[in-house]
């Protein structure tokens, strides 16, 4: 994972609630473990008409949106089943962070996992900018905060092993190795102090 600190993008919006990880990325598409690919199906069912062409109406296919990289999104994201697909889908269509009134518990371990920053804001804040797509934002992960358009800033919860492994760029398993000196060293402590013991 790439080490996330701060971010500033134009946001892109999905004003819907009950966005679903089969809606993220349909059920039919999870044939592979492989992360890299998964972006051209997220959202597969809304951005493509029937006969595969792009939707001109949804969001993620409107040129004014190219390149945004925070969702903002309608309340409970990320609902539904449990698949880690969802967070890769949606990072590989270059999103960074997803904001919203209210984001599924699972949906929101498996982004954290992933680099995908899951953002909670006040439902007042999310309502207003569901409104105004394309305002640009800053975030900042150190900070817990987002700095909204008009110069004020937004709090949300992160807590502090999510926030470390994200401003370091790593999961949990990269964060353990990172501490394997400290782990050696109190082992060969720890079988000091048995032998001195003994």
């Amino acid at each position: 994972m790439r080490p996330f600190t701060e971010l500033t993008s134009r946001t892109v919006v999905l004003r819907e609630r009950n966005i679903d990880t089969d809606q993220i990325i349909p059920a039919r598409f999870l044939t592979t473990t492989e992360r890299k690919g998964l972006g051209k199906h997220a959202f597969h069912d809304w951005r493509y008409l029937a006969d595969g062409s792009p939707n001109p109406e949804f969001p993620f296919n409107r040129a004014e949106n190219a390149g945004a990289r925070i969702l903002v999104a309608g309340r409970n994201f990320g609902c539904g089943s449990s698949r880690e697909h969802a967070p890769w889908a949606l990072t590989d269509l270059g999103l960074r962070a997803v904001i919203s009134a209210e984001i599924a518990d699972i949906f929101r371990s498996n982004a954290l996992k992933n680099g995908l920053l899951p953002i909670v804001l006040e439902e007042s804040v999310v309502d207003a900018l569901l409104e105004h797509p394309g305002v640009e934002l800053h975030i900042d992960v150190a900070a817990r905060s987002v700095r909204l358009p008009g110069g004020g800033t937004a709090e949300f919860p992160l807590d502090a092993f999510a926030r470390t492994c994200l401003l370091e760029g790593v999961d949990q398993l990269g964060y353990l190795l990172k501490q394997a000196p400290a782990i050696q060293r109190y082992e060969a402590m720890h079988e000091r102090s048995l032998h001195h013991a003994r």
